[in-house]
């Protein structure tokens, strides 16, 4: 009898443990294939990071922080983070940073996104920066490049060359938008890497005067562009979320490229 009784307590020992398994299997599977990724949330009234905190780190992040890169969300708390690459949620419909899931930047770029999140919080307290991508590996912007199947001209006007390398593969670039405290994003008009030209600042008079974007939209770029502007970045013509901190020129003279 008691030799049953210690093979049925076996047994039943080792189904709980398959079943943990499986669930976490099947979170970590719904993490890589949904968005918005609910991890990515910060606690406001503790200010501390939630997401993968217990994560050992990672090959590529070793790599970062040996070249004196450093997590946004150290600098900045509060800030909120989506790390598209790093899931299947993106225009490439491709994981290119595998076990990397937080936002690295330069030191002084991480500075300046500071100086952004205060004065958007200056103007609407209800609301916070919400990252997409800052630095990006030589290796991810190569194989971005081989991928995308379109004319040269068309593909350049949203994705840098790799022979010439992008303000991104240096740190010195992020991709973001706005959103509530609570992680909703605001509505910009088009998604983040949308390649229609609706997405492209420089037509947005003529989208607004057409329809094709809201008062509300283009108000909600603008707010964007405003506090980024004033901490230091610029944008470009055909991406309402992309901004540099510096040329590409200056970013090659003050950091090596992250490859």
């Amino acid at each position: 009898m008691k030799a049953c009784f210690y093979i049925l307590v076996v047994l039943i020992f080792c189904g709980c443990a398959n079943e943990t398994q499986d669930s976490g299997s099947e979170i970590k599977n719904q993490k890589r294939s949904s968005w918005p990724t609910f991890e990515n949330k910060v606690d406001h009234k503790s200010n501390t990071f939630q997401a993968h905190s217990q994560k050992d780190t990672g090959e590529l992040e070793k790599r970062l922080v040996a070249n004196g890169l450093v997590n946004i969300q150290t600098v900045v708390p509060g800030i909120h983070t989506d790390l598209r690459y790093s899931t299947t949620a993106n225009f490439m419909k491709m994981d290119l940073y595998g076990d990397l899931e937080r936002v690295y930047v330069q030191p002084e770029i991480a500075q300046k996104l500071k100086k952004a999140q205060e004065y958007l919080q200056e103007a609407d307290s209800s609301l916070s920066l919400l990252i997409f991508d800052c630095v990006r590996p030589l290796s991810v912007q190569k194989a971005m490049w081989d991928t995308v199947k379109m004319p040269t001209w068309k593909k350049i006007k949203f994705l840098s060359n790799p022979a010439f390398g992008s303000v991104h593969n240096y740190g010195a670039a992020v991709d973001l938008s706005l959103c509530t405290l609570d992680g909703e994003e605001l509505d910009m008009g088009t998604a983040y890497d949308d390649t229609a030209s609706l997405a492209y600042p420089i037509l947005e008079a003529q989208f607004l005067k057409t329809g094709k974007l809201t008062a509300q939209q283009v108000k909600n770029r603008q707010l964007l562009r405003s506090v980024m502007y004033r901490a230091g970045f610029f944008g470009i013509q055909t991406e309402w979320w992309h901004f540099n901190a510096m040329t590409r020129e200056v970013a090659a003279a003050r950091y090596k490229i992250i490859n």
